[in-house]
This record gives C-alpha cells, sequence and structure tokens, in this order.
C-alpha cells in the first residue's frame, strides 16, 4: 500500500504527547472502504489464517482489547491499519517500503506458492504459506503489547519466525517512547526509538539513515534489530561506507535510490519538512540545501515550533500548496503540476492519528483521531478508543455506496470538489475548521466530566504519575495491569461512548451540509448550462 507517515516525540508536540500518524492509501486504481471499530477480547481469533498468504498462526490467550480501521470488504483479509490498546499502547502498520536487488537476493521475500497438480496424483505440490504482511500486523501484534517497545520485540520475532512477503515500516507508541520498525528483506528487521525532540517523515522508503549497531545488538537503548544482522550485512557486503568510522546507514544498505523515487517518495518528505522547518535551509530553486529528488532528506529532523494535531493533518494533506507542482494551483505549467505523487491523493482510504495524552488520567489518556477518504477534501476529527463501541457512523461502512456513514460521505464530497477545487474550496475549509474545533470542545468537555469521575475515585493524579516518571521523582508510573484496570473503568468508558457519540452526530450533521453545498456548487458549473430559465 502506499502511504505517507509522521511520527512526532513528545519534546516535539504541543503538548507532550507522543503522536504517530499514517494515510493509508489503496493501489492506483483501487478504493478501499474501511470501518473504524473496537475488537474485544471475545472476537480476537486464536487461531489465525491470513487471506494473502495463507499462513496460520496459533495466538496467545487473554488479548487486550483494541481499536482497529479494517477493511468493509474482507475479501482480502482485515488490514486492521492503526488502532490503540487497552495498554494505552498504539500501532500503526504499515509504511510500504522500497528496497534493492541486493538485500532481497540475500534474503528473499517469502512469498505464497499455490499447489501445483491435484493432490494424490503424480507431480503434485502442496501450497507454500508466505509470510505475514499489512494484512496481518495490527490483528497478531497490538492485542499482546503492553509497551512501545515490547511492540517492536514481539513483531520482530514474528518476522524471524514467519518472514515477510513485502518490505514494511511500522510504528508503536506509548506514552514515553515512539519505536519504527523496518522489514529488512524476508526475515530481517531493525528499528529505531524516535527522539524525543524530533519529528519523522516516512514516504514510502526505507528511511533510517543512522543506526547504531552495538547498542542494537547490545544495550538496545535506542536501537533493535534481528539478532544476525551484523553477520547478514557482512557477509552480502551491504554496508556502502567509505569510511570505517562513518555511521552504519541502513537507507544506503537496505534502500532504493530509483529514479520512480524521485517522483514518487522523495519528494513528500521535502514538502512535509520545508512546511515545519521552513527557515532552517533553503527549500526552493537551484541554490537549494534539499530538493523534491534529493535522497538524503533527513529521517528525523527537529521542528522550528511544538507541532499540533492540525500540522499533521495539513501535511498529510498537502498537494504542494505554493509550488509548481500543486496539481490545484496556478504556479508553474501542466507539467510541473503532475510531475510528483501529491500526499494527500485521490485514493486515501483514511487517516488515523494516535495521540497518547501524558497529562490525563489512564481511561482518556489516548485519542484516536479520524478521516476517511481524500484528505485535501475530509476532515480530522478525535474519539476515544477505551470504549466499548465505536458510532455506527464511522463502524458501519458498507460496500455499497450511500451518505448515511462517514466514509462514502467523504468519498462523494471529493469526487465532487475535485472538478471545481477553487469554487468548492472556501466551503470545505470552514467545514474542516467547523468540525476541527467542535472534535477540541469535545475533548475538553470530556476530559472534565473525567476528571471529575477520577477525583471522586481517588485515582492517582496521571500529571503527578508523568512528572515523576521523567523526573527522578519519588512516584512511580502505573504498572500496565493497573492502566489496563483503570482504562476497563465502566463507568468512564460510558462516558468516552457518549462523547464519542455526540461528536458522531455532529460530525454527520456537519458533513450532509458540505456535501449538499458542494453538490449545489458543482451542479452549477456543469457543461450542459444555461443561463436562460425555462419556465
Amino acid at each position: 500500500m502506499a502511504c505517507t507517515t509522521i511520527l512526532i516525540g513528545k519534546d516535539a508536540s504541543y503538548d507532550g504527547s507522543t503522536i504517530i500518524a499514517r494515510n493509508e492509501d489503496s493501489a492506483n486504481g483501487e478504493f478501499c472502504p474501511k470501518r473504524f471499530v473496537v475488537v474485544k477480547p471475545a472476537d480476537q481469533p486464536r487461531h489465525y489464517r491470513a487471506v494473502i498468504s495463507h499462513l496460520e498462526v496459533d495466538l496467545p490467550e487473554e488479548p487486550l482489547q483494541y481499536t482497529a480501521v479494517p477493511n468493509a470488504d474482507l475479501k482480502e483479509g482485515i488490514w486492521g491499519e492503526a488502532g490503540v490498546n487497552e495498554a494505552n499502547v498504539a500501532m500503526s502498520a504499515t509504511e510500504t517500503l522500497t528496497s534493492n536487488e541486493r538485500v532481497l537476493g540475500a534474503d528473499p521475500l517469502v512469498e505464497y506458492v499455490p499447489a501445483k497438480g491435484v493432490e494424490g496424483q503424480e507431480g503434485y505440490e502442496p501450497e507454500r504459506a508466505g509470510g505475514i504482511g499489512e494484512e496481518d500486523f495490527l490483528t497478531l501484534v497490538l492485542p499482546y503489547i503492553k509497551t512501545a517497545r515490547e511492540g517492536v520485540t514481539r513483531l520482530g520475532s514474528l518476522l524471524e519466525r514467519y518472514g515477510t512477503y513485502e518490505m514494511n515500516g511500522v510504528a508503536f507508541s506509548d506514552i514515553n517512547e515512539i519505536w519504527w520498525l523496518e522489514t529488512v528483506g524476508g526475515h530481517h528487521w531493525i528499528a529505531k526509538r524516535v527522539p524525543d525532540e524530533a519529528y519523522v517523515t516516512m514516504p514510502n522508503q526505507l528511511g533510517i539513515d543512522e543506526f547504531d549497531l552495538d547498542d542494537a545488538l547490545g544495550d538496545q537503548e535506542e536501537h533493535m534489530c534481528s539478532a544476525d544482522l551484523a553477520d547478514f550485512i557482512g557477509l552480502h557486503h551491504l554496508d556502502l561506507a567509505v569510511e570505517a568510522t562513518t555511521p552504519f546507514n541502513p537507507r544506503d544498505a537496505f534502500g532504493s535510490h530509483s529514479d520512480s523515487d524521485h517522483v514518487y517518495n522523495t519528494p513528500r518528505a521535502w514538502y512535509v519538512q520545508r512546511v515545519l522547518n521552513p527557515y532552517d535551509e533553503v527549500w526552493d530553486g537551484p541554490d537549494a540545501d534539499h530538493k523534491p529528488q534529493s535522497d538524503d532528506i533527513p529521517w528525523a529532523r527537529q521542528p522550528e515550533r511544538k507541532l499540533t494535531i492540525e500540522d499533521v493533518k495539513y501535511v498529510l494533506s498537502s498537494h504542494y500548496q505554493g509550488t509548481p507542482y500543486d496539481p490545484y494551483g496556478t504556479l508553474g505549467d501542466e507539467h510541473s503540476r503532475h510531475m510528483f505523487r501529491p500526499i494527500g491523493i485521490n485514493r486515501q482510504s483514511q487517516l488515523a492519528v494516535m495521540q497518547i495524552r501524558p497529562y490525563r488520567p489512564q481511561a482518556n489518556r489516548s485519542i484516536q483521531w479520524m478521516a476517511y477518504g481524500s484528505n485535501p477534501f475530509n476532515t480530522l476529527v478525535p474519539f476515544y478508543p477505551n470504549v466499548d463501541s465505536t458510532p455506527a457512523y464511522l463502524e458501519g461502512t458498507t460496500t455499497r455506496v450511500t451518505s448515511e456513514n462517514f466514509y462514502w460521505a467523504n468519498r462523494i464530497i471529493a469526487a465532487l470538489s475535485d472538478s471545481d477545487f477553487a469554487a468548492n474550496a472556501n466551503a470545505i475549509e470552514r467545514y474542516q475548521e467547523k468540525t476541527g474545533a467542535m472534535g477540541h470542545r469535545m475533548v475538553i468537555a470530556s476530559d472534565e466530566q473525567l476528571a471529575r469521575l477520577v477525583g471522586a475515585k481517588g485515582e492517582q493524579v496521571s500529571q503527578t504519575e508523568f512528572d515523576a516518571d521523567n523526573a527522578d521523582g519519588d512516584v512511580e508510573p502505573m504498572a500496565p495491569d493497573q492502566i489496563i484496570a483503570a482504562t476497563r473503568d465502566p463507568e468512564a468508558r460510558q462516558i468516552l461512548a457518549a462523547a464519542n457519540q455526540s461528536m458522531a452526530d455532529q460530525l454527520k450533521t456537519e458533513t450532509d451540509q458540505l456535501l449538499d453545498t458542494v453538490l449545489y456548487t458543482t451542479s452549477m458549473s456543469m457543461g450542459n448550462g444555461f443561463n436562460r430559465s425555462d419556465h
């Protein structure tokens, strides 16, 4: 899948949260309806069979409840994509990555091989199951982890045991850390902790550009990897550093630098960093420090100011505004306006932004912000994941086109608006601002309601817990089992579910109104219009 990821460390975010976000984009020519659901422990399979690879995996007992954004049509599997579990650990899976022939020759992808012939007859060869992939990752990992680091460990062990049939990047976050894992060939992997003060941009390329193998194979403070990675690199001559003292660069060793990267991938990293660090360097013109085709755009960078949810939505909706590459713009020409693949593209399925807030009680510590459809035309709104169910407006997506659910309403709005972008832009911007403000108001109000409930029950003040955890104080942070118990509080869940439903109800009203507006505006610009009335 073609996607774009941004990860924001807690010291780089506006409120001290860890934030992980990713557009899920369908393959060219495909559109994939999505649902936002809660998966209860009773509904989690104990024996899993992948649709694409036919791999079968026995799963542990006692999974945690978690949210997911699965396909509405399960013909190709679940594709859970993004969620938060009861331990307030988030996962985003996956960002499809590129590799090179040296890596794939040394450690081939583990692809499904169909059976040949007829069973019982001469020459019959049974099918060979493939490895795990984007279809499977969230379902196999998120219900069984209680920290971001545990997510890396569990997924790494699954990759080493079963392999994968595609190159992927996966994000994990908890209250303190964000980890980014990249697969390397069929069975190998690397993972790096996102610096607290930085953000990371990932546009469908293997991205990590500096890696400490000694740490990964030793203390694992900031890096982790498959156990034999150093031998793998040495045996196959993958380290391309000229000087022995140069830090190991996985992007050079394991990634690609193809012509297609310069059209499809690197421009997206260039634009995001151009927006979030506009004054750090020259971004435009012949003397630019980095250009859209540059292969050395940093994986992680400290922003010039703290980053907000609105910043995430803006950059993940980008169509290169303010540059000659904007397909809706007036700069450049017809060639330049369609030169690069936009971030906000027509075949977007969903955007999930997982925010884990250090200053709130466990029950409402996490927020999963959701948007469906093409990002330039949609809105991003918050929902609490630690509830018993999600609103039908987001959960009940069908394979049938209807304006009665959020996914299809957004798809229709985007298709109507695109042909007359300038005429519809103001209405869309007002809708995005209004619903975004509604979302923040909902969070403030429900947080206040939860604070009264938590205060009445005497739960430890989470801000004190967080401060102590980060300043070597006397108060120990809550253990994972205590966190899970707090997120399962039935009264808290009722409050949060009511807040989610209120958000969905207001969202439907505003989305219906926008649909009415863009339908009218676009209808008035139809080519068969005539300004003389017939009545």
